[in-house]
């Protein structure tokens, strides 16, 4: 196979990469896709406007997509014909984001593997097929520990008077402080799940106040509860994390692991350089 087109899509952003045999991978992004979120027009829109693509001139053979909600079959079709219309490629593979952790960070070893970023997820991986995936509720009811639970943690504090007047007044000068026009964005924008998530760049700037360090550690722990902990080989197998909040927050996590006495394995912040390995050895 001479050349393979990979993505892999978060809610938020989508890394792409061109393998050609011999060359240099060339390396391009575009905003997040999210089949449950985003509607047909809207990716096309996007994709023609922030990928442009001359099948002439930038072929490949082979196009495999990674996406948050891609593992659901009905929205495996939905994905599939967006990305054959705009690529014009016939051998389109469309996988869930799970599975581009999992080999990016497993290859064909095994391992529980997690994802926290935007959203968050886990399952046990037998070094060929996810297995025991955690069920997904979304950004509504689930997603403990991703961005956007973190960030519902954030609002909820200053919204219910819980922020001592330090964070109270660095919540106002990051994000404004009124709560009827931060509501009306979250309830009647697009795209929710990313708006919620965007205010974890307060968590970020301000470690070492205690709410913040509470707010994390809280937060990661739910997501240790209602989905690390469930799986049955997460005592004798390394837990392998991917995304922008278990990237950023490593320090919690190796914190966690310790308490729990469990193993700690690769912490990445995308998948994509993993899967660029993954594939260059197809392309051998």
């Amino acid at each position: 196979m001479p050349s393979i087109l990979v993505a892999d899509s978060g809610s938020t952003k989508t890394d792409w990469c061109l393998l050609k045999k011999g060359k240099k991978p060339v390396r391009f992004s575009t905003q997040g896709i999210n089949p449950y979120l985003q509607s047909k027009d809207y990716i096309t829109e996007m994709l023609s406007n922030e990928l442009p693509w001359d099948n002439k001139k930038q072929k490949a053979d082979y196009l495999c997509y990674y996406g948050a909600g891609a593992a659901n079959p009905e929205k495996q079709v939905f994905l599939h014909e967006i990305l054959k219309d705009h690529f014009g490629i016939k051998k389109t593979e469309v996988q869930g984001d799970m599975m581009a952790a999992a080999r990016a960070l497993c290859g064909s070893e095994k391992g529980v593997v997690c994802i926290l970023g935007t959203g968050s997820a886990s399952c046990y991986y037998n070094g060929k097929i996810i297995k025991e995936q955690s069920p997904s509720l979304g950004y509504i009811a689930g997603d403990e520990g991703g961005g956007n639970y973190l960030g519902k943690r954030i609002l909820q504090y200053y919204a219910y008077g819980t922020f001592d007047s330090e964070l109270k007044m660095v919540f106002e000068m990051k994000f404004g402080d009124d709560i009827r026009k931060i509501v009306n964005t979250l309830y009647h924008q697009p795209n929710p799940n990313r708006y919620l998530a965007s205010f974890v760049t307060m968590l970020k700037e301000n470690r070492g106040h205690y709410m913040v360090e509470n707010i994390i550690e809280d937060c990661l722990n739910d997501f240790f509860h209602t989905s690390i902990l469930k799986h049955r080989n997460t005592w004798n197998l390394p837990l392998y994390f991917s995304g922008s909040v278990a990237f950023e927050f490593k320090d919690i996590l190796e914190s966690l692991c310790h308490q729990y006495e469990l193993e700690i394995g690769n912490v990445i912040k995308s998948p994509m350089d993993g899967l660029i390995k993954y594939y260059k050895n197809q392309l051998n």
